[in-house]
């Protein structure tokens, strides 16, 4: 499928919104004092980090794709 240039431009934005959040939820469960309580929410917050900084990754490749062209 075809994207516009400022389709992947929003998506990166988006992403990058995303992960900056997530980041943000991990470090507010990891710095509460029973952070082990916390240990599912934590895990599951750095595996949706690492998914969405996989997806900006693919999504800034086809933008240098589309600058090839």
């Amino acid at each position: 499928m075809d994207y516009t240039k400022e389709e992947l431009l929003e998506a990166k934005k988006q992403i990058a919104s995303t992960v900056h959040k997530l980041k943000e939820v991990v470090k507010t469960f990891e710095a509460k004092e029973n952070a082990v309580r916390y240990k599912s929410q934590i895990t599951l917050a750095k595996r949706r980090v690492a998914a969405f900084t996989l997806a900006g990754e693919l999504v800034e490749d086809k933008l240098k794709e589309q600058e090839t062209l």
